[in-house]
């Protein structure tokens, strides 16, 4: 009984190598009609495809044809040589990326191959060895097994390529965008390949949003938002923040506000309107602005156009230093816990529209001690709260003394080179 089993082992070698020779004899025989098979696969690949080809396309097709069938043929003649035709196969997937074709149209190119190979060696066997066509059934498997191969290594290479080139795409993109962001759309150059790569027009309404990131953004998959209500939103991450570029459409910045709402989870700053893309470095700093007037907890959404009087505030650090240090110098000479009681009164009484009723509610106490407040300000900073003037000033000084914090004068000295108060970058 041991000794059956090494006769039919042996028997199916012999099979499996006979089987080999047949299909290698085959296309020894198809090596002089490479050609005809490429044509004939050309054929069937275009007759599918439907659209109108130039013939520059066409005889890249028919070499494309012609060295996979080659490489094909060099597999199965000499098979110690290693896997030319997957080599190919690789290479023919990463150029059919970069032109970027469809992958169906690739894989469908490997079926058809198959198809015309098959096809041609069965032709010659039965021409010149009728007697071995049943034999050579048992090599379809082996034949499509091998097509399966090539195709996958294609789609494969396909697949990494398009994502490298994606991936390229995406950072091309993103260098762009952080160009307009940064005030280079001046450039014409950066301009029309803005265009070109962005697919916005130069003009149009466009907006920054400036998202911080203190508390991170809204839970779910999608944290920040995506384009909604004609809208279109580009990202990019940045130190303390995540910047968009915005193309409105006809949206205007109550609808940006709206789509921004769900999603912030700390504060944003949102820019005016801007009629180009050359002025979204204008429109990022604007937004920056807006988001730096947030203080304290909650997620504000700050317009700026809405916090003009903070935002220069915060543009000019050393003048709105000497401000807060010349308006409010005064109240240096009281207690310091009185002092903070003043301070509060007077940014009570402002956002309470001067109504010292109302800001008594807020604060509560009387009325009259609001007034009396009031009035020991006046004394101590030689200011007059019923002149316009005055008043302007003392609201700045205190917007200065929020939004920078105590100190003489924030860093007395002329501004830096290269703009006024605007970062240098």
């Amino acid at each position: 009984m041991t000794g059956g089993r090494p006769a039919v082992a042996g028997g199916l070698n012999a099979g499996r190598v006979g089987d080999r020779e047949i299909m290698r004899k085959a296309v020894l025989r198809l090596t002089d009609r490479l050609p005809d098979l490429a044509d004939r696969l050309t054929a069937e690949i275009l007759s599918g495809d439907g659209a109108h080809r130039d013939e520059e396309f066409t005889r890249d097709v028919w070499e494309m044809c012609h060295t996979g069938l080659g490489h094909g043929f060099e597999t199965i003649l000499e098979p110690g040589r290693g896997r030319a035709d997957l080599e190919w196969a690789q290479r023919l997937g990463r150029r059919r990326a970069h032109q970027g074709q469809p992958l169906d149209q690739l894989l469908r190119s490997y079926r058809l191959a198959g198809k015309v190979f098959w096809e041609a060696v069965v032709e010659v066997v039965d021409r010149d060895d009728p007697e071995n066509v049943a034999t050579l059934i048992r090599q379809a498997t082996r034949t499509w097994d091998t097509i399966d191969q090539q195709s996958g290594a294609a789609a494969a290479s396909y697949h990494s390529t398009e994502l490298a080139l994606a991936r390229r795409s995406e950072e091309r993109v993103h260098a762009i965008v952080d160009a307009l962001l940064d005030g280079q759309g001046a450039d014409g150059g950066l301009l029309s390949t803005a265009t070109s790569v962005l697919g916005l027009p130069a003009t149009g309404r466009y907006a920054v949003v400036m998202l911080g990131a203190e508390s991170g953004f809204g839970d779910g998959v999608e944290r920040r938002p995506g384009d909604t209500a004609g809208m279109r939103f580009i990202w990019r991450l940045r130190t303390d923040a995540q910047v968009a570029l915005v193309a409105l459409g006809t949206a205007d910045l109550d609808d940006l506000v709206a789509a921004v709402r769900p999603y912030a989870r700390s504060h944003a700053g949102v820019s005016p309107v801007v009629d180009s893309l050359a002025e979204l470095g204008t429109a990022r700093w604007f937004a920056e602005l807006a988001l730096r007037t947030c203080r304290g907890p909650g997620n504000q959404i700050a317009r700026l156009d809405r916090r003009l009087p903070d935002a220069l505030v915060l543009s000019q650090p050393r003048l709105s230093g000497r401000l807060g240090h010349v308006a409010l110098g005064g109240l240096t000479e009281v207690d310091p816990a009185f002092r903070d009681v003043l301070l509060t009164t007077l940014g009570t009484w402002l956002e309470c529209d001067g109504s010292a009723a109302r800001a008594a509610d807020r604060l509560f106490c009387h009325r009259n001690t609001v007034l009396n407040r009031l009035r020991k300000i006046e004394q101590l900073t030689g200011r007059t709260l019923t002149r316009p003037g005055d008043l302007v000033e003392l609201a700045l000084a205190l917007s200065a003394l929020r939004l920078h914090g105590p100190g003489p004068e924030h860093g007395g000295g002329p501004p830096a080179r290269g703009g006024v108060g605007r970062p240098v970058r």
